[in-house]
């Protein structure tokens, strides 16, 4: 139940193979960054996450976080201890930039440490990524006091940060804040209102919090183009870097949640707390697009995280259990892998898993194309493309990380809905991950809503016109990837079809698009899944490792010839429009509902 096996081996193929790690490494400021140092710096990280983070996932879920009558939050028995070692380790800093005490490693290589340390304890791995978030503001938005002050111990992992958006009148809206941010005489700001669920609002793992507020100062315009950003921090700062006084934020709850019970989810409570504003007053939601799309890319991963290690639970499970007959069986009993349907979802899980690590993993090379490669041109075209994959990976890895951890779940039959195996958390825990960070929904309305236009829909035809070049290099591979190409081919077209509708459909009915956005996010998810496990599959021979050939080549089969006609499937709710959708008010929904009971 709380053993883990880093997926080391698949992660390195990805890598060298599937997503081009290599060429990142020789880009400018990478060079230290060479795959063999990337892989034994895995493999230490690996063996961290199994065996000091992982054994703290059940009792976590267990003890939860619990705030005491002091105000403080105390977290599960044995995360702060652990959290020390990860500090000590540095594990966190990896990905950060040298300027303020990281190691300066490209994304890609802190989205597999992400990867690991999710797997290994979704709830702990909370902590670090609002972090991360919270540092990229304040590298991208800070002036250099703020930075000199903050960075270097919130690189560390000394210091932690928060993201504060969230308001109880105003939930995904964020323009309907009322946090309220007046300027003091020495040029900081009172700070006044109420957030909501804030992750490691306040813990005990940390000398310091470093909360990232957005507030609204007096005279502002309304809605978003009225929101500035703040540091508020739990403590405040001397001028020789030690911490001083409490500042005025108080944990008013923590939230009881279905999952990630170790992951304190705070309401805050800020009275004309001291705060320090970020950038320039009024420009607090670019600043919040940078927090929230280094978070999008993070969530999509504790889909696959979570999933993965579910995935290799049901595996275990479904080995050891001896249940029934299986066809031409000879013992007494069979171990239930060895029934159809039990391998069918075994395999489902382990096709859409390699998808998804293979897709996150792509999507951080773009970011790390748009941030360090020399050709003005290509960091512009690698920084839209990532734009499209963003949502992508949130939306369709946290989907697919509830229907795994579902099937997951299934594979344990009546066990798995007994607490004490351990499945049930998987799927508990993961469930949110398709709400924070911008619903599912919002991923799909912003891909149809500002990506789909980028160059007049151009940017998205050429990206799909590029995965459609894979088809000439299957049809020349061999007769066993006929069938993989042949399905390629039929959901490209139905995804084109879909992408050229909605490009004709938008302006004149965007509810309309509206309407079809989800069911056309998941085809691009479905595609893109596919056309990255039919490159792993080409690319599998060059490795001389006949078995690896193999279990590609299988993977990409059963997804294109049994997952991805799905696609298809989705092109009429894509393009349907909103008519059905709006036809019926409120009362007619709920009287159809009760001729319905009658």
């Amino acid at each position: 139940m709380d053993h883990y096996q880093p997926p080391l081996a698949d992660i390195s193929f990805a890598l060298k193979h599937v997503v081009g790690y290599p060429d990142i490494a020789a880009l400018p400021g990478f060079e230290h960054a060479d795959l063999g140092t990337v892989v034994e710096l895995l493999e230490q990280c690996g063996d961290f996450m199994s065996v000091a983070v992982a054994p703290t996932n059940r009792q976590g879920d267990i003890q939860g976080s619990q705030l005491q009558p002091d105000g403080t939050v105390v977290t599960p028995n044995g995360f702060k201890e652990v959290y020390r070692q990860y500090v000590e380790a540095g594990w966190g800093s990896v990905p950060l930039p040298e300027e303020y005490g990281g190691g300066g490693f490209p994304r890609t290589v802190g989205v597999v440490i992400q990867e690991l340390m999710t797997s290994a304890n979704m709830a702990f791995s909370l902590c670090p990524l609002l972090t991360q978030g919270a540092i990229e503001a304040l590298v991208h938005y800070g002036d250099d006091a703020l930075k000199k002050r903050y960075l270097p111990k919130m690189v560390t992992g000394e210091w932690t940060g928060t993201m504060n958006l969230t308001e109880p009148q105003a939930g995904s809206d964020v323009g309907a804040l009322t946090t309220r941010a007046v300027k003091n005489e020495d040029g900081s700001y009172a700070i006044t209102g109420q957030k909501i669920f804030i992750t490691y609002g306040d813990h005990d793992m940390a000398e310091q919090i470093v909360h990232l507020v957005l507030a609204r100062t007096p005279g502002a315009p309304e809605g978003t183009r009225g929101i500035s950003c703040f540091i508020v921090p739990k403590f405040l700062v001397n001028d020789d870097g030690s911490l001083g006084r409490r500042n005025t934020v108080e944990t008013l709850s923590l939230e009881h949640k279905m999952g990630i019970h170790a992951s304190p989810t705070c309401v805050l409570s800020y009275e004309d707390a001291t705060g320090y504003l970020v950038g320039e007053e009024n420009r607090g939601m670019r600043i919040m697009f940078v927090m929230m799309n280094s978070a999008r890319l993070g969530v999509g991963v504790q889909g696959l995280a979570v999933a993965e290690r579910a995935y290799q639970q049901s595996l275990a499970y479904a080995q050891d259990r001896r249940q029934g007959l299986a066809t031409g069986a000879t013992n007494p009993s069979s171990a239930i892998i060895d029934f159809p349907d039990v391998r069918r979802m075994l395999m489902t899980q382990h096709a859409h898993i390699a998808a998804l690590r293979y897709l996150m993993l792509l999507d951080a090379t773009y970011v790390d194309r748009s941030t360090n490669d020399p050709d003005p041109a290509v960091r512009a075209r690698a920084d839209e493309i990532a734009g499209i994959l963003t949502p992508i990976c949130k939306s369709f890895g946290t989907d697919l990380g509830n229907e795994l951890t579902s099937l997951a779940l299934q594979i344990h039959g009546g066990m798995g809905f007994i607490e004490e195996t351990g499945a049930a958390q998987h799927l508990r825990d993961i469930r949110i991950a398709a709400i924070y960070e911008g619903t599912n929904g919002i991923q799909a309305a912003d891909l149809v809503g500002r990506k789909l236009g980028v160059r007049g829909g151009a940017s998205m035809l050429e990206f799909l016109a590029d995965m459609r070049e894979i088809e000439f290099e299957l049809t020349n591979a061999g007769a066993e990837f006929a069938t993989i190409r042949k399905e390629l081919s039929r959901q490209f077209d139905a995804l084109e079809e879909a992408t050229r509708w909605m490009l004709a459909t938008g302006q004149a009915d965007p509810d309309g698009v509206l309407s079809g956005s989800t069911p056309y996010l998941r085809m691009w998810g479905l595609c893109a899944g596919a056309w990255m496990l039919a490159r792993a599959a080409l690319a599998a021979p060059a490795t001389g490792d006949a078995a690896l050939a193999d279990s590609q080549l299988v993977l990409a089969r059963f997804h294109a010839e049994q997952l991805l006609p799905q696609c298809a499937s989705l092109l009429g709710a894509a393009t349907a429009g909103s008519r059905d959708l709006f036809a019926l008010d409120a009362d007619q929904l709920a009287g159809a509902a009760r001729r319905v009971r009658s």
